[in-house]
Order: structure tokens, then sequence, then C-alpha cells
């Protein structure tokens, strides 16, 4: 894979400006399809540089920060870029937080003004009452009735402004946007990426991998607010001209088939971005469609390791590889990937041309081959800092590597294989048990639908592992069942001693499994 024509970038580089010069030449097409309507490049461009100017004239000024709590339509795009066509910096949220979250937020980021949709404005308004952080405008998307006096529509808010025709002079390395963590693990740190990084996100990943092309039409389940989704569905296609599917709504298996079967907008997806619990639910739904009735030629898996036998039965029923790959909110988009016509299930793949992997020992020291270690990452692509938090900066960004707090495992033919997050490991008797290792097992047993595997105390105090298993619909198994499948599949000490049957697992809005939430329920002795 060669990666040798990618163009340097110069002094000057603004990822809105860029975008938009791309897309010159394509003004009628189609650069977003929603729930409502479509977007084509060339008004996306105007309604970006108008969304610029409005900004400007209402009071914010560059490098000042606006949030951005919108569900998945054609305004969150334009929203995001025109911030960054003018300098200033979107915060992109997640939109399934509290009042006290989105408080918090806006304290912390010291944002100028909200872009936000209409459905989320009354959880925004709690937020504002609590007065942690005054705001100077409410930009409201899709609204349909009265608003507060506070807030005004976006559609308002553009026919008021003044096309700034001239982006910002920004610099690859100026603050572009933030980003905040998941929070699967501890408190959401807000991480700060430049103006370059989606662009070598695109270049690297979107194009040199994936292969995307003006003729893809892209639908990612994966909501623009994560880093997953960002490329997925805003600097991938759009850096390459190709049309993207947006999807207000969860992404259940029936609202993805939807898409899929070109009920929505009339296009069917070519290429689809989803996550394993995803697609183990689409494969469980009886309303599955046949091979026949869509056009997908690639699918892309991220946000926690795909089983094996996930990808196997997927390929098998749809025709298509399923192109698993690991990335996090810090490096943006996904830095070590299976590759199209390479593809090693079981496994998380290669590095991505353009980024480079480390393994090492909990002395820094680099571990040999088949044996675990943690996952260090260099490229180009990394966040700057979290903001207002140092302390953690340092831990993560470490000079040119950035720490992922992923346990890995490299074989012999030079792929990666997850052995879990670093904190989720267990060391049962002196040997390491990666909790993925018996998750992915135990879902290839008939009756089970998905499985969470954490550490608890037995009497002695000695570590031993414990499932939750959640059953499909109709089906039914013993723990006795269970543990024996696992046995027959792994090395013995590797069973889970306790299972746990459940109605299901606790997850955050991307779909990975909350391990440390389970852990908390068996020190609160909460289980059922």
């Amino acid at each position: 894979m060669n990666i040798s024509n990618i163009p340097p970038l110069g002094p000057h580089f603004n990822f809105a400006e860029h975008l938009i010069e791309r897309n010159r030449s394509r003004p009628t097409n189609t650069a977003y399809i929603d729930d409502v309507g479509s977007l084509s490049y060339g008004d996306m461009a105007q309604r970006i540089r108008c969304l610029a100017g409005a900004l400007l004239a209402s009071g914010v000024r560059r490098e000042e920060r606006v949030l951005l709590l919108m569900h998945d339509c054609s305004d969150w795009p334009v929203c995001f870029l025109g911030a960054m066509y003018a300098g200033i910096v979107p915060v992109a949220v997640n939109t399934l937080l509290t009042a006290d979250d989105y408080a918090h937020m806006l304290k912390h980021s010291r944002a100028q003004a909200v872009l936000v949709s209409a459905a989320l404005l009354p959880t925004l308004l709690g937020a504002l009452e609590q007065r942690t952080h005054e705001v100077k405008n409410v930009i409201v998307s899709r609204a349909t009735g009265a608003l507060p006096a506070s807030a005004r529509t976006i559609e308002s808010f553009l026919s008021d402004a003044k096309e700034l025709m001239q982006a910002a002079d920004t610099g690859p390395d100026d603050p572009g946007f933030w980003l905040y963590s998941s929070g699967s693990t501890g408190a959401p740190k807000g991480a700060l990426h430049s103006q370059a990084n989606p662009y070598w996100t695109a270049e690297l990943y979107g194009s040199a991998v994936l292969g995307l092309s003006e003729k893809d039409v892209c639908f990612s389940a994966a909501k623009l607010f994560f880093a997953y989704g960002l490329g997925n569905a805003l600097s991938f296609p759009l850096s390459v001209g190709a049309t993207t599917l947006l999807m207000a709504e969860r992404p259940t298996p029936e609202a993805v088939f939807k898409r899929w079967l070109g009920q929505v907008g009339g296009a069917k997806p070519s290429v689809f971005f989803g996550a394993p619990t995803g697609f183990a639910g689409m494969l469980a739904s009886p309303n599955l469609p046949a091979k026949s009735e869509v056009a997908l030629r690639l699918a892309s898996s991220a946000g926690e390791a795909l089983p094996r036998d996930l990808g196997e039965r997927f390929t098998e029923h749809f025709g298509v590889e399923i192109i698993d790959g690991i990335g996090s909110t810090e490096m943006l988009h996904i830095y070590l990937s299976n590759l199209p016509g390479k593809v090693r299930y079981g496994t998380t793949g290669y590095p991505v041309p353009g980024y480079k992997i480390a393994l090492r020992d909990d002395d820094g020291r680099p571990v040999a081959d088949g044996e675990t270690g943690d996952l260090y990452i260099n490229g180009p692509s990394s966040a700057l800092l979290y903001w207002g938090n140092r302390q953690k900066s340092q831990e993560t960004f470490q000079g040119v590597w950035t720490k992922s707090g992923d346990k890995y495992v490299r074989n012999a033919d030079g792929s990666y294989t997850y052995s879990g997050r670093s904190d989720d490991m267990l060391k049962v008797s002196g040997i390491y048990v990666s909790p993925f290792e018996v998750e992915s097992t135990l879902v290839q047993h008939p009756s089970v639908l998905e499985s969470a595997v954490i550490g608890v105390a037995d009497e002695q105090g000695l570590t031993k592992t414990k499932a939750y298993v959640v059953l499909k619909a109709g089906q039914s198994a013993s723990a006795d069942e269970l543990k024996a499948f696992v046995k027959e599949k792994l090395a013995p000490y590797k069973y889970p001693r306790y299972i746990e049957f459940v109605a299901e697992l606790p997850k955050t809005a991307t779909g990975k499994i909350q391990r440390f939430k389970l852990r908390q329920l068996e020190t609160a002795g909460t289980t059922q």
C-alpha cells in the first residue's frame, strides 16, 4: 500500500476549506441524505460559509469553543465545518447525556454558543439553568415550534449572515475541534484535535485502506459525535466526494435495515460502518435481509474487538468482508486494522500505513511476539492534549507515542490480537486471562447473544472469572453447560468460574460493554 503520493501540508491548512475545494467540481452531487431530505455539495459549501460568518458576527471569536449537541442530520456537518472554517473550535458531544453532564461540559469548554437539535433543547436548557457558564447564543436545528427568547432557529441565524468567503488563516497544528472521551473507564476528558488530524485519517485510512471513492454511499451506525462516526460520515466521504446517509434514530437492526434496503432517501449504502454488538444484533434478527437485497461492497467494524465467529457468519451471509480495526478518541480513527482482501478474523489486523505500533511491558520494555503488552501508537492524527488535565495528558501523550490503554499480542505473521483493556485484564492463578477471549468463546454457543467477563474475589480473596450472559430470545442454557463449552475450546484455567444470566449488559452509547459498571455492582452486591 503506497502512501508516498499523499501530499504534505503547508503552513496554511483549514480542514473545512480543504473539503470545499476538493468538491468544487461537483456542486450538484449529493453530499448528504438524512431523514428529511438531501444536501448537495454546492449548497453545503454555501451553508458552511454562512454559518462561519454568522458565528463571527454573533461575537464568537477565533479559537473560542462552541458546543455541538445535535442528532445526526445535514445540519451537523454544516455546523461542525462552519465553525472550523472560521477558526472557531466545535466541541462535539454525546447526545445521550444528562443536563448535569452538559453543564459540566459547558463550564469545562467555556463554550460561547450552543448548536443544538430541537429534540435536545429541553435537556440543554436544564444545563443552562444551572448557571455554571453563560453562552452568547443558542442555535436550534430542525425547530418546529416556538422557541424561548434565548434561542433562535438555524435558518434564521443563517439568513441574517454574510458569507465568509475567506477561511481563517489556520495552520495544520492549530486547534481544530474537541471530542470528549466516552467515559467507559472514568470521567470524560476533552481531547483537543488539530485542523490537520481529520485530513490524515481520511488519507491514511478512508482512502488508502478502505478505498472509498466518489461512487460510494456511506452509512455509519456510529454517530457523528464519536471519533469513529466522524471519520465514517464526514471526513472520509467528504474527502472523496461520496454520498453519506445520516440517521437521527438509534441504530437498531430494523432502523439499519431500512437504510440498507434504500427505504429512506432511495440510496442503498455500499459501505456500512458498525460495531460488533450491532452486527450481532443484526445477524440474530428474524428480518435480516438477503444478500441480493442490499448493495454492500464492504463493512467496517470498530469500538470493540470483533469475534471471529461473528465476522465469518456475516461474510458467509452477505459475501462481503468486515474490516475490523481499532481506533480511539485520542488517535481520532483507526490505526490498526485488517485490510480488504487480507482479513484475519479473530485479530485486529496490521498497522495502518503511516502509523507505528509498539507493545511494551509494565516497565516500558518491548515484549516478544506472543506475549501480552501495552499498546502504543505513533501517528500523525494524535490529539494534542486533554484540555485542563496535565496529568492525564502526560500519561497518554508521551512524546511521539500515544498510550492506548489496550493490551495486545503481536502474532508471528505481523497481525495483532486484542487482549482487553489494561484495566480489564485479569490475572488468574498468576496468568493473564483476556475477558474478550472468554466472551468471544461464549458467544459461539448457539444460545448466547452476548456476554461480559470480569474478575471477582472468591472467599479467599483470589481473583476468579465471572461471566454475565445474555441469551438469545427463546433460547436456554445452563451455567454448567456454558462452562463445559468454554473448557472444550480454551485452556481449562480460562473458563468462567461463575455465570450469571442477565437481560442486558451496561453499555456506552457506542455499544462498548461497560465492565466497570458490572464491577461496581459486584462490589455493592446488587447484581441479580
